[in-house]
């Protein structure tokens, strides 16, 4: 397969092809963090607190498997086609989960969501490279990208309280669909379909695929029923992870046409990359699932009132991806950005922790916008590094492994989350129970769900009081885990030698002569 230089772009043409790039991704980013701030209200409505995660991971792994399949199908065929089909695929799990009844109705329709989101991830953030193979104005024209999809990020979590609040939780995926409309009309008008040359076969690693599903899968089985499931079974999915992992390690180092090419994980600096998309995307994801849980929770703030303060996480993550893009070509090391970015982020996640429940709105919000200019600090830069230090022939694997890692870390992180609160609520609460003398209060309030409808007469104030304290020291530990991953990622850092961004030299067109000896 030859990757032929694709035709320089007039700027109205690049204009226009981000803007459908942009609006494909969109629906993915929109999803993402309007979908954190209606789950409370979801869990409530269809008693499903022991699903909570499970709405969050189901689509994360659906995307972790079908991000470096369909990176590796638009090497082979270009992008445009996928991120069509995408488009597709998404708008119609949207209208599956709106019309939900049931939570594993609802966790199947976001499972499928994350099909389209992740065939989406894989293609769409492709496109870019590939459009601009200078480095530099690659960065000039991601400034448009991320702050189209930071910009939707950013009013995600108020337009998704808002929706719940005003509408109730089944207009944030109704919003979808005329949004699907739109980004296909843009995409199948305006995105470029550059096809490259074929000179051999094509030949997928759909074994090393299903290696993959059956690695993740039972492993977040195994974090996700730990403590409940029998212990026969939860030796049989920690097993079947191990021999999957295994199997997938040796198949892929064996493989003419792997879905992960080993020469990809050769250079010890995109190895080290990948590390940090993983530590990145737990910390990121945990902070978009459990902060409303944390703030309506614990604190009792409406959907609205915690749509308020997760925007800002967002709207932070903008400023700090534009302003790190101003900057970062003129830095001799570029590695101090995302270096600035996860020290900021650690420190907003140990302060959220030990806030407590006396602290001020104002604190809070400090503190979210804090993590998210970290973010904004942290995700362009791990996509940019990746994309310079990898081989152009493996520049789709490479930019969709990073996206994937990042999902797998949030897959990870939002699991163990999960369970860590289920776990310690349930004995921070019986131990304030019982020094307050009341614990036969403990099966009242052993379920979460009662915090976020504490409307409910057959329950003492005081009683909630000490259920939402058990809450938030509960998420509180969660969070400190989170910080523990930020001094990790600074320590790999640290051993990650300076990114250098080199100018790409534009195609030079051929002469006619040499046309006429073609």
């Amino acid at each position: 397969m030859t990757m032929p230089s694709p035709p320089s772009l007039t700027f109205r043409q690049a204009l226009l092809a981000m803007l459908g790039i942009s609006l494909v991704l969109m629906l993915s980013a929109l999803d993402q963090t309007v979908i954190g701030n209606a789950l409370p209200s979801i869990v409530s409505e269809l008693q499903g607190f022991d699903w909570y995660a499970w709405v969050a991971t189901g689509y994360l792994l659906a995307s972790i498997v079908t991000i470096p399949i369909f990176g590796r199908l638009g090497d082979y065929y270009g992008r445009k086609p996928f991120v069509l089909a995408a488009t597709v695929i998404f708008t119609l799990a949207s209208l599956g989960c709106a019309l939900a009844n049931e939570m594993w109705v609802l966790v199947l329709g976001r499972a499928l969501q994350g099909v389209g989101g992740g065939m989406l991830i894989g293609t769409a953030f492709a496109c870019v490279p590939e459009l601009f193979p200078d480095t530099r104005q690659r960065l000039r024209w991601q400034i448009l990208l991320s702050a189209m999809f930071s910009a939707v990020n950013a009013i995600g979590p108020g337009l998704g309280g808002y929706l719940t609040g005003v509408f109730g939780w089944r207009s944030v995926f109704w919003l979808n669909i005329p949004l699907g409309v739109l980004a296909l009309f843009f995409a199948w008008r305006f995105v470029p379909w550059y096809r490259p040359q074929q000179t051999k076969a094509i030949h997928l690693d759909w074994l090393g695929a299903l290696l993959i599903v059956l690695a993740l899968g039972s492993l977040q089985l195994f974090v996700e029923w730990m403590g409940d499931a029998d212990v026969r079974l939860s030796a049989l999915l920690g097993s079947v992870c191990l021999v999957a992992a295994i199997g997938l390690w040796v198949w892929e180092r064996r493989c003419s046409h792997a879905l992960l090419p080993a020469p990809l994980f050769e250079s010890p600096s995109i190895r080290l990359l990948f590390v940090l998309s993983l530590l990145a995307g737990a910390i990121m994801f945990t902070l978009l699932f459990y902060l409303p849980l944390l703030l309506q929770g614990s604190y009792g703030y409406s959907p609205e009132e915690a749509g308020l303060l997760i925007t800002p996480l967002a709207l932070s993550i903008t400023l700090g991806a534009i302003v790190n893009s101003r900057i970062m070509s003129r830095l001799d090391n570029p590695n101090r950005l995302p270096l600035a970015g996860f020290c900021a982020l650690l420190i907003a996640c140990a302060g959220l922790a030990m806030a407590g429940l006396s602290a001020s709105f104002n604190l809070l919000l400090g503190l979210i916008l804090l993590a998210g200019l970290g973010l904004g600090f942290i995700l362009l830069n791990l996509t940019v590094f990746t994309q310079t230090l990898a081989e152009r022939q493996f520049l789709g694997i490479a930019t969709a492994l990073t996206q994937s890692l990042r999902l797998v870390g949030g897959l990870l992180g939002t699991a163990c989350m999960g369970v860590l609160v289920k776990l310690m609520y349930a004995a921070n609460l019986q131990r304030a129970l019982l020094a307050s003398g009341q614990g036969e209060a403990l099966p009242r309030l052993i379920d979460p769900q009662v915090l976020l409808n504490p409307a409910n007469p057959a329950i003492d104030s005081a009683l909630l009081d000490l259920a939402r304290a058990a809450l938030a020291q509960s998420v509180g530990i969660g969070l400190l885990t989170c910080a523990a991953l930020g001094v990790l990622a600074l320590v790999i850092l640290y051993r990650l030698p300076p990114v250098i961004l080199t100018r790409v030299a534009p195609p030079v067109a051929p002469t006619p002569e040499q046309q006429q000896k073609t």
